[in-house]
Protein backbone atom coordinates (compact mmCIF):
# COMPACT_ATOMS: atom_id res chain seq x y z
CA UNK A 1 0.00 0.00 0.00
CA UNK A 2 0.99 3.85 -1.18
CA UNK A 3 0.52 6.01 2.42
CA UNK A 4 -0.61 9.02 0.54
CA UNK A 5 -2.18 12.06 1.99
CA UNK A 6 -5.79 10.58 1.03
CA UNK A 7 -4.90 7.72 3.16
CA UNK A 8 -2.82 9.99 6.25
CA UNK A 9 -6.84 12.08 6.04
CA UNK A 10 -8.63 8.02 6.85
CA UNK A 11 -6.31 8.45 9.94
CA UNK A 12 -7.03 11.80 12.02
CA UNK A 13 -5.01 12.28 15.21
CA UNK A 14 -8.25 13.22 17.18
CA UNK A 15 -9.65 9.51 16.34
CA UNK A 16 -6.80 7.06 16.17
CA UNK A 17 -6.70 5.03 19.42
CA UNK A 18 -3.53 2.96 19.23
CA UNK A 19 0.12 2.84 17.50
CA UNK A 20 1.96 -0.32 17.79
CA UNK A 21 5.02 -1.27 16.16
CA UNK A 22 6.43 -4.21 15.93
CA UNK A 23 8.98 -6.45 13.74
CA UNK A 24 8.58 -9.34 10.89
CA UNK A 25 11.06 -12.12 10.91
CA UNK A 26 11.64 -11.80 6.62
CA UNK A 27 13.86 -14.76 7.17
CA UNK A 28 17.12 -12.89 6.13
CA UNK A 29 15.97 -9.33 7.91
CA UNK A 30 13.31 -7.98 9.66
CA UNK A 31 10.57 -5.90 8.52
CA UNK A 32 9.49 -2.73 10.67
CA UNK A 33 5.40 -3.20 10.97
CA UNK A 34 2.68 -0.61 12.32
CA UNK A 35 -1.07 -0.83 13.07
CA UNK A 36 -2.87 2.07 14.07
CA UNK A 37 -6.15 1.50 15.28
CA UNK A 38 -9.23 3.91 13.96
CA UNK A 39 -12.84 3.50 14.85
CA UNK A 40 -12.12 0.22 15.65
CA UNK A 41 -10.65 -0.68 12.25
CA UNK A 42 -6.46 -1.45 12.06
CA UNK A 43 -4.64 -0.32 9.39
CA UNK A 44 -1.60 -1.88 8.64
CA UNK A 45 1.78 -0.77 7.75
CA UNK A 46 5.83 -1.49 6.71
CA UNK A 47 8.68 0.17 6.57
CA UNK A 48 9.05 -0.30 3.10
CA UNK A 49 5.85 1.48 1.94
CA UNK A 50 6.16 4.13 -0.69
CA UNK A 51 5.14 7.05 2.22
CA UNK A 52 5.92 5.92 5.21
CA UNK A 53 8.12 8.74 6.94
CA UNK A 54 5.02 11.01 6.04
CA UNK A 55 3.05 8.38 8.42
CA UNK A 56 5.70 8.69 10.94
CA UNK A 57 5.67 12.43 11.17
CA UNK A 58 1.95 12.36 10.68
CA UNK A 59 1.68 10.01 13.76
CA UNK A 60 4.91 11.71 15.56
CA UNK A 61 2.00 14.50 16.07
CA UNK A 62 0.25 12.69 18.57
CA UNK A 63 0.27 13.70 22.11
CA UNK A 64 2.49 12.00 23.81
CA UNK A 65 3.65 9.64 21.25
CA UNK A 66 6.25 7.18 22.04
CA UNK A 67 9.21 9.12 20.04
CA UNK A 68 11.59 5.99 20.85
CA UNK A 69 9.67 3.03 19.18
CA UNK A 70 12.22 2.50 16.98
CA UNK A 71 15.40 2.07 19.00
CA UNK A 72 12.83 0.13 21.19
CA UNK A 73 11.60 -2.42 17.91
CA UNK A 74 14.88 -2.52 16.41
CA UNK A 75 16.84 -4.71 18.86
CA UNK A 76 17.16 -7.61 19.21
CA UNK A 77 17.25 -8.87 15.85
CA UNK A 78 14.51 -11.37 14.80
CA UNK A 79 12.21 -10.81 17.77
CA UNK A 80 8.94 -9.34 17.47
CA UNK A 81 9.82 -6.56 19.90
CA UNK A 82 5.63 -4.87 20.19
CA UNK A 83 6.12 -1.78 21.26
CA UNK A 84 2.75 0.47 22.33
CA UNK A 85 4.26 3.56 20.74
CA UNK A 86 0.54 5.97 21.80
CA UNK A 87 -2.70 4.80 23.20
CA UNK A 88 -5.57 6.98 23.88
CA UNK A 89 -6.76 6.96 27.38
Amino acid sequence: MTITPAVLSQLPLSAIETVVFYKRDEITTDLICCDVEVARRVWTFHEEATGWAGLIAHLSALPGFRDDWYEAVVKPPFATSETVAFKRQ
